[in-house]
């Protein structure tokens, strides 16, 4: 990949910061992007593309919002990281408490690995038990223990896991299938007094959109409780996405544990984790599960999540409803062969292989449409796509 007069494969790994940006599972060479605006992006060579990845979630406003921008820019004018707490720490904590009750304390960090990983540590710390229990194909970062059968990145790249993991630490690591009841059952059953926690993705957002079956999260709640492990909601993708209290509001199950990131930073990194205050309590200075981070709580992204929630409304969530709507009915016209699963503002189109889906994508492509080079990801709307987008969406996908 070359960006202006640098070669980037000299410089990293496959001359990309993050796999699935390689384009391996589509073919081609990817974009250079240089410039993004409410629901448009434009690369080095100076073509147009309506965005569909949404930087995988956090720009729900879509690209330079106003507001965001007026935030960050004021917030690094007045200087910092300071290294102690500062007052939009707080801004941007109380509006996440008031949508998630379930967060009597939280703390911030810089990553949804980052929160996945200091909140299965509280687990263990509460419980006195060494296992986790995740489902096939959940990802919840890269952290070692986290990597089994673990989302799109991996499948994308027909990866089991990750080399560099030990067998000590991938063996604390139980998985089962996503909206398989009775598989929960019988690991919990298998492992008695075992499991510390149970981490899922509520709407399962990492192998494509697949959303919970009917008594499936509130089955997870039950089996959890009587089985003494805590349930972890991983809601870096759903948390004030699929409603402004996450999955968790939209589907009336309350976890012990949620791990945050994405939106809460209106774009920049973050990431949280947070609970009943009991458990909380458990993390340094206040208990003995350490956890700390030089950059979290970090001026800039304190501000750009404030002015990101301060923009969601009523009337933000029905336009994010109304246009999922309307692209997830024209696709289904588009493409007869796809199968399409929807939850809000978060889309993706199965197609039969991904040979099609590859063909599907850089047809887009070649007609000014970007959504993210992976079957196995979801398509991001945010507020900023329209009627216009959608239009312009749905001609490329007829076209053949």
């Amino acid at each position: 990949m070359t960006v202006g007069q640098l070669d980037a494969t000299d410089l990293f790994p496959g001359g990309v910061n993050s796999p699935v940006r390689a384009y391996r599972a589509v073919g081609g060479r990817p974009p250079v992007l240089v410039r993004g605006q409410g629901a448009r992006v434009w690369d080095a060579e100076g073509r147009e593309y309506v965005d569909y990845v949404g930087a995988y979630g956090p720009l729900i406003l879509g690209h330079a919002h106003p507001a965001v921008v007026a935030a960050v820019q004021a917030a690094a004018a007045r200087g910092g990281p300071f290294g102690v707490t500062h007052p939009d720490e707080v801004r941007l904590a109380r509006p996440i408490q008031a949508a998630m009750p379930s967060l009597e304390r939280l703390r911030f960090v810089n990553s949804g690995t980052e929160a996945a990983m200091s909140a299965l540590r509280v687990a263990r710390a509460a419980t006195g038990r060494d296992l986790v229990l995740k489902f096939e194909g959940g990802y919840h970062g890269h952290s070692d223990g986290l990597l089994a059968k673990a989302g799109s990145g991996l499948a994308t790249l027909g990866l089991p896991g990750s080399a560099g993991v030990t067998a000590a630490v991938a063996g604390q690591t139980l998985v089962a299938p996503y909206n398989d009841l009775d598989a929960v059952a019988a690991v919990l059953v298998a492992h008695p007094a075992a499991v510390a926690a149970l981490i899922v993705e509520p709407v399962a957002a990492n192998v494509g959109v697949v959303p919970p079956a009917p008594g499936f999260l509130e089955g997870l709640r039950r089996l959890t409780s009587e089985h003494g492990a805590l349930l972890v909601f991983d809601e870096v993708i759903t948390g004030f996405r699929v409603a402004p209290g996450g999955a968790q509001q939209l589907y009336g199950v309350t976890p012990d544990l949620t791990v945050l990131g994405k939106i809460i930073g209106g774009g920049l990194p973050i990431g949280a984790y947070g609970g009943r205050a009991a458990l909380m309590d458990l993390v340094a200075p206040v208990g003995p599960v350490y956890q700390a981070g030089t950059l979290s709580g970090h001026p800039l992204v304190m501000a750009a999540g404030i002015a990101t929630l301060e923009q969601l409304d009523a009337t933000i969530y029905a336009r994010l409803e109304a246009t999922g709507a309307e692209l997830e009915a024209g696709l289904r016209d588009s493409l007869p062969g796809a199968r399409l699963a929807r939850v809000g503002s978060l889309l993706t189109a199965f197609l039969p292989s991904t040979e099609e889906f590859g063909r599907f994508f850089n047809r887009l492509r070649e007609r000014g449409v970007l959504p993210a080079p992976s079957q196995f990801e979801a398509w991001f709307l945010s507020a900023a796509h329209g009627p216009e987008e959608i239009a312009r969406t749905l001609d490329a996908a007829r076209a053949r």
